[in-house]
């Protein structure tokens, strides 16, 4: 399930680089910390909090690049990049999206760090 959701060569690079037992611990920070700036997203979208919403979405930008995780990281990017004024234009509900796409991403991970 991992392969298309995690770029393996960027998740097995960390693996080498920093070991395979800290690539575990930090995969199980993420699955722990990710739905709560998921959250902390959501609730600045609906304040209309800008600066939170874009260190959210570059907070999320950021852990999933790390792990490989393309497709979320660069969603993540694109909500960071066009700003909180852009994404409320489009309609529409971009947080939702991205929560999907987690929820791939989470299941990925966790297949990839209990093999």
């Amino acid at each position: 399930m991992a392969d298309g959701i995690i770029d393996l060569a960027t998740f097995r690079q960390l693996q080498e680089t920093t070991g395979a037992e800290f690539v575990s611990e930090l995969v199980g920070a993420f699955l722990e910390e990710a739905p709560g700036i998921l959250e902390d997203l959501r609730t600045a979208f609906a304040a209309r909090d800008a600066e939170r919403f874009k260190r959210a979405a570059h907070s999320l930008k950021s852990n999933a690049n790390t792990f490989g995780a393309t497709g979320f990281g660069t969603m993540a990017r694109e909500l960071e990049l066009a700003g909180l004024a852009r994404v409320l234009e489009s309609k529409g509900d971009p947080v939702a999206a991205l929560a999907v796409e987690y929820s791939r991403v989470a299941t990925a991970l966790s297949e990839l760090r209990d093999a």
